[in-house]
């Protein structure tokens, strides 16, 4: 680990030493404050099981949702040239996302056969309504998840998304949606005449200079493996039985990797070098992807819902500070925003500490049952506040729970 104005805690890098023993493989941690970077680690082996290629600081990752931000920062650029507008119907850009349709449960993405019931508190949803704000607070009454990934081909998974049932009344409720996302990439798409992954390289990769972040778009034949499936330097995932074979190098998340590994929802592959300097972008006010009204406007409480200790808080595409212990945000300030991602990797940004922590693992390495990346996470944050404490105590007044 480097260290930079702070003393390294010994106590982070035993925790992050024993994680890459019992928790996770591979990880990456870059924490940066006041635009300096005073932590920078890899930890662990990309083959865990011979303990040969270690983790290097440019060793790729898969950040699956964090992959989200990306996308909703190509959003909001348009959106500050005019393009479109946060209050606008989806269906004036996609117009086949229109018309009433049923409200039902869907499909279980963590157990297979199963379906998550939904209230019965009407009998449709009219999807011409639903706004792209809707869309990137999570409250547009789009289910969680579909099983596009069973589909033909890509544009059968399109399909599908577009002409999704929905799962709740638009708007009186928060349910995070992989498929919102996918509609908003697919949004970009239209707006910009680009694929998605030429759209964020142009809008916002590019511009920032992250040499080491980008989608994998898969083979033209999906159901054969990447022509590079044994690039050394990529944190490998989980073993996926239904394509035969330990994910290396391709999108860990099925509904990407039918949509040929470019989506508004996952895909994305970066460093937690990179990952940093794109919540710097923030913390210093957008500059120079967006404008500080925009960037007031992504991170302000746009919607919640739940109890006072499990208050669920969206911004725009941004999760928010959480009064739940067991959250990955708790152990910063109230002011906190970012993101977490499937195959376990996260950012958040603390404006109130002009802290930026980017922690990136392959945690589902060891599969999707009795994951310890919450507890990794939330440990990993307490012991990284403790040493970037508040100047003028010792314990945060926002109600950050520090160790």
């Amino acid at each position: 680990m480097r260290t930079g104005a702070w003393n390294a805690r010994r106590s982070l890098q035993e925790l992050l030493s024993r994680a890459v023993e019992t928790v996770t493989p591979a990880a990456q941690l870059v924490v940066r404050q006041n635009g300096v970077a005073q932590m920078e680690g890899a930890y662990g082996w990309l083959d865990p099981e011979t303990r040969q290629r270690p983790t290097q600081g440019d060793t790729l990752f898969d950040m699956a949702s964090v992959s989200k931000l990306f996308t909703v920062t190509a959003f909001m650029t348009l959106v500050e040239q005019g393009q479109v507008s946060l209050d606008q119907p989806v269906r004036t850009v996609l117009p086949d996302f229109d018309g009433l349709r049923p409200i039902q449960p869907y499909e279980n993405p963590l157990k297979p056969g199963a379906m998550v019931d939904v209230p019965g508190e009407a009998a449709l949803a009219d999807a011409g309504s639903v706004t792209f704000r809707e869309l990137l607070t999570h409250t547009s009454g789009l289910p969680a998840w579909r099983p596009l990934w069973r589909q033909a081909d890509a544009d059968a998974a399109r399909r599908m998304a577009l002409e999704t049932f929905f799962s709740y009344p638009t708007g009186s409720r928060i349910i995070y949606s992989d498929i919102g996302l996918i509609l908003l990439g697919m949004s970009i798409e239209t707006l910009t005449g680009q694929r998605l992954d030429s759209a964020i390289r142009d809008r916002v990769t590019l511009p920032l200079g992250l040499e080491h972040t980008g989608f994998r778009p898969l083979p033209a034949a999906a159901q054969e493996p990447p022509g590079t499936p044994g690039v050394p330097n990529i944190a490998p995932t989980e073993f996926c039985a239904w394509r035969g074979r330990r994910i290396v190098g391709e999108v860990h998340d099925e509904n990407a990797w039918r949509l040929g590994g470019i989506a508004g929802h996952a895909g994305i592959f970066s460093t937690a070098a990179d990952i940093a300097v794109f919540g710097q972008c923030f913390l210093d006010g957008g500059a120079p992807l967006l404008s500080k009204a925009t960037v007031a406007e992504m991170t302000r409480i746009q919607a919640e819902a739940g109890s006072p200790h499990e208050r669920v808080r969206r911004g725009l595409g941004f999760a928010l500070w959480s009064a739940d212990p067991e959250a990955s945000s708790n152990p910063f300030s109230q002011r906190a925003y970012g993101h977490t991602g499937f195959t376990g990797t996260c950012l958040w940004i603390d404006p109130e500490r002009a802290l930026v922590v980017a922690f990136l693992t392959n945690e589902v390495y060891h599969g999707r049952e009795g994951r310890g990346i919450g507890a990794l996470r939330v440990a990993v944050h307490r012991s990284i506040v403790a040493e970037a404490a508040l100047p003028d105590a010792a314990t945060s007044s926002t109600g950050a729970q520090l160790p």
